[in-house]
Formats: structure tokens, C-alpha cells, sequence
């Protein structure tokens, strides 16, 4: 059974954490629905480099906060806020790569 993360998510979000900083939120619908995106490792070091084409060491930090049933992941911008060239000065339309997070239930799960 495939699940994609728009349906198991109430908000995937991007903004600034900075001008140097992006952070990515994710609020699940459910608890059970974080327990299984935690338990997959959804939004692994290796899912994120995948997806934003960055280099590990651009990973800040993967937090998941229980209380919320949420995940945030905060990056280093490819490009200043504000900066020439740069097309989003807020940050907020930088989490489509996550839209396309899809998990395959049936497959088996990291270690």
C-alpha cells in the first residue's frame, strides 16, 4: 500500500529561519501518521539531500517534536534571502520537492 505525505499531512510548509535558512515543517494528521513517517524515516538526511540536490553537511537539523506531531528540517539556503538572483525572499514555496514524498507501506522498513 502506497501513502503519499499530502494525505497523511495538515500542513507541509516552508519559510525563512534567517536569511541564510530555510526550514521545512510537517504537521501530521494523526499520531499514528507521525509514528509511521518516524518509523520510515520519511524525512531522512538521505530523502532530503535527494530532494533539494544539497550536500549533507546543508542539513542543520532534523527535529521531530512528539507534542505536535510534527517534523521540521532546517537547511542552509542555496541563495541569501534577498540576494541577487534568488526567487522566493520568504521561503514559502520551497517545499514542493516534499509534495512529492510517497511511502511504500508494504516495503520494509529501515534499520
Amino acid at each position: 500500500m502506497k501513502r503519499k505525505l499530502t494525505e497523511m499531512a495538515d500542513v507541509i510548509r516552508s519559510k525563512n529561519s534567517g536569511p541564510y535558512e530555510l526550514t521545512l515543517d510537517v504537521l501530521f494528521k494523526t499520531e499514528d501518521d507521525f509514528e509511521t513517517a518516524r518509523k520510515y524515516r520519511l524525512l531522512s538526511p538521505e530523502k532530503i539531500c535527494e530532494l533539494y540536490k544539497i550536500a549533507p553537511e546543508k542539513i542543520i537539523g532534523i527535529v521531530e517534536f512528539p507534542p505536535a506531531k510534527a517534523i521540521k528540517v532546517t537547511i542552509q539556503r542555496p541563495i541569501c534571502s534577498g540576494d541577487t538572483g534568488e526567487t522566493d525572499v520568504y521561503g514559502a514555496q520551497q517545499h514542493a520537492p516534499l509534495l512529492s514524498i510517497e511511502l511504500d507501506i508494504d516495503s520494509p522498513q529501515p534499520a
